[in-house]
């Protein structure tokens, strides 16, 4: 237990819930990280984790991350993550979810969840049954259904700003594009690539993945070995995190990193200042992949989609000061952004009084 305390001083962590339900199965950890600014809100993943430890590993991760990515977007909201531990194929059922749903309502708000990795509009609907702390729903009971499509064009936003800061173009014609992962995210970014007039080359461990992509946007399919060994413009790793690490880099023959996964480096500091020094342009990823956020968030006041849209389209203008800052100072462009993000952090736990008490926030959404 001293490690987890441990762990958890070393990464601000505030609050870590451990949920167990042995009648319907539920194995959950819900990691709060920072409500300074707000309630944290961040999607809750289902994973067939090799351990347990390995899932806590990878909750306070997400759950920092999300602190982060709330205060770069700009949004009056903290950072928490879930993780399920279970197979999202064969593991799902109603009385899992709601059980959940009843450890997400005793935080009264310190926690909202949505959806993520391996779940669904449909769970969080299961999840809806026993709270009211949940976004990501349909857009039949006054949610915004999925945010893959927001997420996607964000990520489409951010490759843009990328582009034009590197290589001095505007558009994405005519530039290859290396997506690991074309899943939900994954897909709607190839569907934007493809507008765009860039080719592009796929992978994922999913068949059927693959094969709607190959279809669709006549993208060619490799192994998941042997993708990051290509030469291309971009590489946009749209999986599952830490694919940048010490075995990696070296082999990418890219200017550019930008995809919508999380915790994309293994281990942040050094391998940012590694892509620095390979002269790799890297997005950081809790930026360029704010728009899921900015669409949950969009939920809790009531959702305007045009507005979420907008609102993402604003990551090209967050990056742009990322890369200013981070050429600047002479620092990696991930070092530049926590300075952004801790900035407006640190500006608003100076007025942490004034927003408590906070008032309940879904009180406005019709329940």
């Amino acid at each position: 237990m001293s490690d987890l305390f441990q762990e958890m001083n070393f990464k601000d962590h505030e609050q870590v819930v451990f949920c167990n339900d042995s009648d319907t199965g539920l194995k959950s950890i819900i990691a709060i990280h920072n409500t300074t600014i707000g309630p944290a809100l961040g999607g809750c993943r289902m994973w067939s984790y090799k351990s347990e430890d390995d899932a806590l590993k990878d909750v306070l991760r997400l759950s920092r991350g999300m602190s982060y990515k709330s205060a770069i977007a700009n949004l009056n909201l903290g950072g928490g993550k879930a993780i399920i531990i279970g197979d999202h194929k064969t593991d799902k059922s109603e009385p899992l979810f709601r059980s959940f749903g009843r450890f997400v309502d005793g935080l009264s708000g310190r926690y909202i969840t949505a959806e993520d990795v391996g779940t669904s509009v449909t769970d969080m609907e299961w999840v809806r049954m026993e709270t009211q702390f949940v976004t990501g729903i349909s857009r039949a009971l006054g949610g915004s259904g999925d945010p893959s499509p927001v997420t996607a064009f964000g990520t489409f936003m951010g490759m843009k700003a990328a582009v034009k800061r590197k290589l001095g173009k505007s558009s994405l014609s005519g530039l290859k594009v290396l997506v690991q992962g074309v899943g939900h995210v994954g897909y709607h970014l190839c569907d934007y690539l493809y507008k765009e007039g860039a080719s592009m080359v796929v992978t994922d461990i999913d068949e059927g993945n693959l094969k709607r992509v190959t279809t669709d946007f006549k993208a060619e399919a490799v192994t998941p070995d042997g993708i990051m060994e290509l030469e291309a413009d971009i590489y946009a790793p749209c999986a599952l995190g830490a694919t940048l690490n010490d075995e990696s880099i070296p082999k990418l023959k890219v200017p550019i990193v930008a995809g919508a996964a999380n915790n994309q480096l293994e281990v942040e500091a050094n391998h940012g200042q590694l892509l620095k020094e390979k002269d790799i342009l890297y997005a950081p990823d809790y930026a360029i992949n704010a728009g899921g956020l900015i669409n949950v968030a969009n939920e809790i006041s009531g959702y305007n989609r045009e507005r979420a849209f907008s609102q993402a389209e604003g990551i090209y203008d967050t990056l742009e000061t990322i890369f200013d800052l981070a050429e600047k100072e002479d620092i990696p462009t991930h070092a530049a952004a926590e300075r952004v993000a801790e900035k407006r952090m640190s500006d608003l736990s100076k007025l942490k009084n004034i927003y408590l008490p906070r008032q309940n926030p879904m009180a406005k959404r019709d329940n």
